[in-house]
């Protein structure tokens, strides 16, 4: 796998990350309160089947309806981020957010049916975080003179994605437990602190200039494609995987645990909880110590995926409360390992002018997994659990063959050249 990223500046960058620590934190806002508006009402579904008089399915499409929109807009929030810069689409993006979590408070509020109009909000929350959480991937590597430097940050801003789902269901249970649809009133709150983080503490950079236009977007990523598209449509397919099995995996332990172990309210959100803070935690170092070391990165993708599928078909063999805490924390671990790297092979290997592209359409691939896992595993919990298990666990033997097969990192780290 080649590389075609800018060279690194021979100046001492080392204090780069201390600099910018606070336009770090400003951009790690962003997954954190994208991923508290929509996995927040993960634990809450329940709930919101009875208030509303829906099934599963239609409860699944209030995740499903968000997470489809923001596949579609995704790659043109990339192009237009290369094209007019970052923060340029971040801050509009985060205020249509607001928009939609307004409106789905609203009609949950005050309307007799506000299921239609729940969705419309959700499909409105989908449209922002097309060009918020995304574009945060391609402003690290744009940041960042050291590519260590970049793998460092990425792992942060996973951190904080992953720590948004470990709050998540203890803020959204806490939130419906006084009103059901206090969630979805959060979200504008939420939006709003990032708005101003990112507008007062992320700075564009000095030598930022507009991206090609249509023509030459079209070009520059048909070429990268070209000479790169094997080892990218495995970490596009990889990373859709992964966050496939985690929301599928999230939907169907939220609900075990109020029907099974019969869990409800903040306790919920506490025990789901702890899988995901050792997610939280496995991107953190992971992020650490990548650094450059692509061939390092590959191998902990393949081993995390070989880790979930394990863990996964592990759940059809103990109803043990314990027994599956433990293995929803061995998943976790294996999840959380696996997107840092991801991430760095994405933004490491692809040069600046067309990396929001490219990272976007990564990004449109996780959520396909995003929006598909609830719907999925809801249509299996009625009495085919055992079935779905397997199907996730050959899923993830595909994500280790890819892995292996396609993603071959140059030991050497050549330049590659840049397409015109």
């Amino acid at each position: 796998m080649e590389q075609i990223t800018t060279h690194t500046p021979l100046s001492d960058k080392s204090n780069e990350i201390h600099q910018k620590r606070w336009a770090i934190v400003a951009l790690s806002s962003i997954p954190l309160i994208m991923t508290l508006g929509n996995s927040m009402l993960i634990p809450v579904l329940p709930m919101m089947e009875d208030k509303l008089d829906i099934s599963k399915v239609q409860s699944s499409y209030i995740i499903t309806f968000y997470s489809i929109v923001a596949i579609i807009l995704i790659p043109v929030a990339g192009f237009l981020s290369d094209r007019y810069g970052r923060k340029m689409v971040i801050i509009p993006s985060l205020m249509i957010t607001a928009a939609g979590g307004a409106l789905s408070a609203y009609a949950a509020w005050q309307m007799k049916n506000p299921y239609p109009f729940i969705l419309i909000g959700r499909t409105l929350q989908g449209v922002g975080t097309a060009g918020a959480a995304p574009i945060v991937l391609p402003l690290v590597g744009d940041m960042f003179h050291r590519d260590r430097d970049v793998s460092a940050t990425l792992g942060i801003i996973e951190t904080a994605n992953t720590f948004g789902k470990v709050l998540s269901p203890i803020l959204g249970s806490l939130l419906a437990g006084f009103i059901w649809f206090l969630p979805f009133a959060a979200i504008p709150i939420f939006c709003l602190i990032s708005i101003l983080s990112v507008l007062f503490l992320v700075k564009r950079p000095a030598n930022e200039k507009q991206g090609p236009n249509v023509k030459e977007f079209l070009h520059n990523t048909r070429e990268v494609f070209r000479i790169h598209w094997r080892w990218l449509a495995a970490v596009f397919a990889i990373g859709a995987i992964v966050m496939f099995i985690l929301f599928a995996v999230l939907f169907y332990l939220s609900s075990n645990l109020e029907e099974q172990f019969h869990y409800h309210g903040v306790k919920k959100g506490f025990v789901l909880a702890v899988p995901l803070a050792a997610l939280c935690l496995s991107s953190f170092i992971t992020g650490k110590i990548i650094k450059e070391n692509m061939v390092l990165m590959k191998w902990i993708i393949f081993s995390s995926v070989l880790v979930i599928g394990t863990s996964v078909l592990s759940i059809a063999f103990s109803n043990s409360f314990f027994y599956l805490m433990g293995v929803f924390l061995v998943c976790g671990i294996g999840i959380g390992a696996s997107l840092p790297a991801l991430d760095a092979l994405i933004n490491q290997s692809i040069q600046k002018e067309i990396r929001g592209t490219i990272s976007s359409i990564y990004s449109s691939m996780r959520y396909i997994g995003v929006a598909a896992g609830p719907l999925f595993m809801a249509y299996f919990m009625k009495g085919q659990v055992v079935f779905s298990l397997l199907i996730m666990s050959v899923f993830c033997l595909v994500a280790a063959g890819l892995t292996f097969a396609a993603v071959k990192p140059d030991r050497a780290r050549s330049q590659a050249p840049s397409p015109t």
